[in-house]
């Protein structure tokens, strides 16, 4: 019978803490703001600053090695830096400012990585630049392949659009691979993952040594 007590009593507290964390959980998701306050203007002005700065490392990685490395982890890890110390510089100078969320964090980390995908998906290390008169004269007028007239000199207009239109190919493309490898087969995403359990530890004091 005292058994039976001690068990139930253990029963109960570990019950109860774990009811804590469950209550903890909604109380966090409460405190999640709407997508329209997420979106802030320190978060584009250093979206634009990290996407600035990666589309020059890219290309330049592009241009001579023909490999771009996977960026996502450094630029959330940036995106922090950046947005943190602007937060920390604003406080010390007495200016209150909206607190720094995980969810601000991934939106800059998404916009720097979209920015430096285009500069390597819309070829401008590769095919895009080369379709010039320059380069044709260069690769050969005789050479296989390399026929009159197939030249096209870059312009900012048809340049757009086009980038406009791959961007969009891409999306729509997205959403039903999404569906089927994360949805569907639950197969893991590598770098999302990484990226999403280093802003967790950078934004909660329990996630530190996972983040390590």
């Amino acid at each position: 019978m005292n058994m039976n007590m001690e068990e139930m009593k253990e029963i109960e507290r570990v019950g109860g803490e774990g009811m804590e964390e469950v209550r903890d959980e909604p109380e966090d998701f409460k405190r999640i703001a709407p997508w329209t306050k997420q979106i802030t203007v320190r978060g584009i002005v250093a979206s634009i600053a990290i996407g600035i700065i990666y589309s020059v490392i890219v290309m330049k990685l592009n241009l001579t090695t023909g490999l771009v490395p996977n960026l996502n982890v450094s630029a959330a890890l940036l995106a922090f830096v950046f947005l943190r110390t602007w937060t920390k510089l604003l406080s010390k100078a007495g200016i209150v400012t909206a607190p720094f969320t995980r969810q601000e964090n991934t939106i800059v980390q998404t916009c720097a990585v979209a920015c430096y995908s285009i500069a390597v998906g819309g070829g401008f290390g590769s095919y895009l630049l080369g379709l010039n008169r320059k380069t044709y004269e260069q690769a050969g007028v005789d050479t296989e392949g390399n026929t009159p007239g197939s030249t096209k000199e870059p312009g900012i207009g048809w340049m757009t659009g086009f980038l406009f239109v791959s961007c969009f190919v891409g999306l729509l493309a997205l959403v039903p691979l999404r569906k089927i490898m994360i949805i569907d087969y639950k197969l893991s995403y590598p770098s999302g993952t990484a990226t999403a359990v280093l802003i967790n530890g950078f934004h909660t004091p329990t996630g530190d040594k996972m983040a390590r």
